[in-house]
């Protein structure tokens, strides 16, 4: 878990209600939004925290582990390479999984916390195309305001409008679209939503991790 202090509604990767197994979690101190929502981490300090961190959560009997933020999806090799129990760091990871299931012609697009910060190399470690579709959430609005700030209330419509917009905006600009996939874990409680104005497939990573977990032993 990133170090925040913004809510953790029904649905967002920080509320154990979320999940209807056991979770376990583990805070990467000093680590906040803005040192991962970025386009170039300080990738040293952050694998540092990330490594740590998920070794303690092995020592205390998770049997996977997952992070709070999609654009760690920059660490999921080499944090696969030290773990001892399985990692999966984004809903980007259903990228290409997707892209598969999807009709001739079809493709899956990714609604970011931050269409300026994902890049070419967040989407390769996970090997999702570098052409993917991307729309971003508005900058200097109540999503950005709340996570990106890193504060202490939210106004859940105005970011659910925020999802809306910015999904609409994605499919207006790609007919091709097929699927979305919520990069941020802070929106899931936004995809029925986002799915119903759409008519569209909408994945999140509670999607990822539901089907992590079902392999999972323990």
């Amino acid at each position: 878990m990133l170090d925040t202090r913004f809510p953790r509604i029904a649905g967002d990767i920080g509320n154990p209600a979320s999940f209807s197994f056991p979770v376990i979690y583990e805070q990467l101190e000093g680590i906040g939004p803005l040192d991962a929502v970025s386009a170039a981490p300080d990738r040293a300090r952050v694998s540092r925290a990330l490594a740590a961190s998920t070794r303690r959560l092995a020592q205390r009997g998770a049997v996977g582990v997952a992070t709070s933020c999609g654009f760690l999806a920059l660490f999921q090799a080499e944090l696969a390479a030290v773990s001892p129990i399985p990692v999966a760091t984004s809903a980007l990871l259903l990228v290409p999984q997707l892209a598969r299931t999807l009709p001739a012609g079809r493709r899956v697009g990714v609604l970011t916390a931050s269409a300026a910060s994902l890049t070419p190399a967040h989407l390769a470690a996970v090997g999702a195309p570098a052409d993917t579709p991307i729309a971003g959430m508005p900058a200097g609005g109540a999503f950005a305001h709340t996570f990106l700030g890193n504060a202490p209330d939210l106004d859940r419509d105005a970011v659910e409008r925020e999802t809306l917009e910015a999904g609409r905006a994605l499919a207006d600009r790609q007919p091709d679209l097929g699927a979305i996939v919520l990069e941020c874990t802070n929106l899931p409680p936004y995809a029925a939503a986002l799915r119903r104005a759409l008519g569209l497939p909408v994945y999140d990573v509670l999607d990822l991790l539901r089907l992590f977990r079902a392999g999972l032993p323990g």
